[in-house]
């Protein structure tokens, strides 16, 4: 049982090696090649939980910190390799890069650090650091420098003020519905990948649709019909 514990977190570790693959992509300017390796790190991230939680791995190898394990993974995957992308990109100027860019990932340093940054029942407290999120839309849906710049603003402040955003897995309320958008919004984004970002109407209008669908579900998690606010 040990080693299988151990295998996990090794498991866990090589999203890492992926995030460092991504990186590598994203300075040299192949920019669908690092969403190719980020979507493999993302694909280690939702399936490892569910291994650890079925090996008891917390008991079995107490001396290794999966929470930390996977928080160090996360920021490297979700945080400095989308940055450097959008840096080396060039689609925001030189001077609002060094200043924005650097400032989010400082802002994201501390968001990882917070210990309250997921409610009672499962939300994330503020936006949860998706720089690669934000990324690929910046990339599908190109916009002039100054709306990028608005974006990453927008983005830092979103993660301390008091809004819930959904665990697109381990959300309760809106379950089936959250989980069949995010399995659309993830066919999609790898077809726009696989594509280079080129002409994919149907796709872009997914994703279009998933991210309004993703804003407005706090409105609804807040509202009179919600069971629990987490706070």
């Amino acid at each position: 049982m040990k080693w299988g514990a151990l295998s996990v977190h090794f498991f866990t570790a090589a999203g890492a090696f992926a995030g460092l693959l991504a990186l590598e992509r994203a300075i040299a300017g192949a920019y669908p090649a690092m969403f190719g390796w980020l979507a493999l790190a993302l694909l280690i991230d939702g399936i490892d939980g569910t291994l650890a939680r079925r090996l008891d791995i917390r008991r079995v190898v107490p001396h290794v910190d999966g929470d930390m394990l996977d928080a160090v993974v996360d920021y490297l995957t979700y945080v400095i390799v989308p940055l450097a992308a959008v840096w080396n990109s060039g689609m925001m100027s030189g001077l609002a890069s060094m200043i924005l860019l650097p400032l989010a990932a400082s802002a994201s340093a501390l968001y990882f650090a917070d210990r309250r940054m997921k409610t009672n029942d499962s939300w994330f407290r503020g936006f949860p650091g998706l720089w690669n999120v934000i990324a690929l839309y910046l990339f599908v849906f190109p916009m002039p420098g100054w709306i990028v710049a608005c974006v990453c603003v927008l983005g830092i402040i979103a993660m301390f003020v008091p809004i819930a955003f959904v665990h697109p897995v381990r959300v309760r309320q809106f379950r089936f519905l959250t989980i069949l958008v995010t399995v659309l919004w993830g066919v999609s984004a790898v077809w726009l990948v696989y594509r280079q970002f080129g002409d994919a109407a149907l796709a872009r209008f997914v994703m279009l649709a998933a991210v309004v669908y993703f804003i407005l579900l706090p409105l609804a998690r807040d509202s009179i019909w919600a069971r629990d606010d987490g706070y």
